[in-house]
């Protein structure tokens, strides 16, 4: 069957095609035969009940520095597709958790991936705190005495964002560095929210694996190195992508996060681990399709859209 496909996402001349999971998505919708659409979040509307946008329609190519046509714009009632792609990257801010109210209004009607009222319910690190003996020891707060008394326990901490993603702003902050005290001042003075202390795991250095789940069960997986000179292991942040198996842990993590993931609709979702702790579970936009698949594993890609189809029917 072919289906009328838009995907809201961020600016698509943007983008790195190499590494981004929404322009794979994208390839193997228009090798089907679907009909794509594009929109930014900017172009959301809401009158008298309907949600529409502000469309072109896409054409997409495997062609660096060449890789899309826009064409005609035309404003459609969101309504009258049959899967919508959310897919915009965070913050996850007021202007994200709006975008997931609207698009709940045609949602499951038309098929929005992931579930939007499931994805603004569940922020990647406050919803995977529901899993707490496969967590790292795991603070969230704003508190100062609270992250101190955490600090004394543990040693060595991670304090990042609640709210941040791709590795900005992520500290490691040792049990004597005689920075914290202006870590804690600039956090408190640029973050409004609480933020995620951790105990620091020096296996990071051996690899921060991202685990993909396709409708709560494991699809595929990479190990991203960080640079000798980072903590960070994000590919953005200059991480370096190793093909890997799964330990017996993992697949035990990927067994107990499953079901509850496909009970909230969270077909497409990646999550951390690093040395056998769960650090992260990531709904809103994950990435690491195509690393998988340029490391000579499975084209998740493929999965995903042959379980968006058994949904659609």
């Amino acid at each position: 069957m072919k289906y009328r496909v838009a995907v809201q996402m961020d600016p698509i001349e943007r983008i790195n095609i190499r590494g981004d999971s929404t322009f794979a998505l994208l390839l193997e919708a228009q090798a089907r035969g679907h009909e794509l659409a594009y929109y930014t979040p900017d172009r959301l509307v809401l009158k008298d009940g309907c949600v529409f946008a502000r469309t072109n329609t896409l054409v997409v190519r495997d062609e660096p520095g060449n890789h899309f046509t826009l064409g005609e714009e035309t404003r459609d009632d969101l309504g009258s597709f049959d899967v919508i792609l959310l897919r915009q990257d965070p913050p996850f801010d007021l202007a994200y958790i709006t975008s997931t109210h609207l698009l709940e209004r045609v949602h499951p009607r038309t098929l929005v991936v992931n579930d939007p009222a499931h994805v603004r319910n569940a922020p990647e690190k406050i919803f995977v705190t529901e899993f707490p003996d496969l967590m790292p020891p795991t603070l969230v707060t704003r508190d100062r005495a609270e992250i101190q008394a955490f600090r004394a326990e543990h040693g060595d901490i991670v304090m990042k964002p609640l709210y941040g993603h791709g590795g900005g702003a992520v500290f490691r902050v040792t049990r004597d560095d005689l920075n914290f005290g202006s870590l804690y001042d600039m956090f408190s003075v640029t973050y409004r929210e609480p933020w995620v202390i951790q105990r620091f795991l020096p296996a990071v250095a051996l690899g921060d694996k991202r685990i993909i789940l396709v409708d709560g069960v494991f699809a595929g997986a990479v190990n991203r190195v960080p640079a000798a000179d980072d903590l960070r292991s994000n590919m953005v942040r200059g991480g370096a992508a190793q093909a890997t198996e799964l330990t017996p842990r993992e697949r035990e993590i990927c067994e107990r996060i499953g079901p509850p993931l496909r009970e909230r609709g969270l077909l497409f979702v990646g999550i951390d681990v690093i040395d056998g702790f769960l650090t992260e579970i990531n709904v809103t936009s994950p990435t690491g399709v195509r690393a998988i698949k340029s490391l000579g594993g499975p084209d998740i890609a493929t999965l995903i859209w042959d379980t968006i189809a058994q949904k659609r029917g």
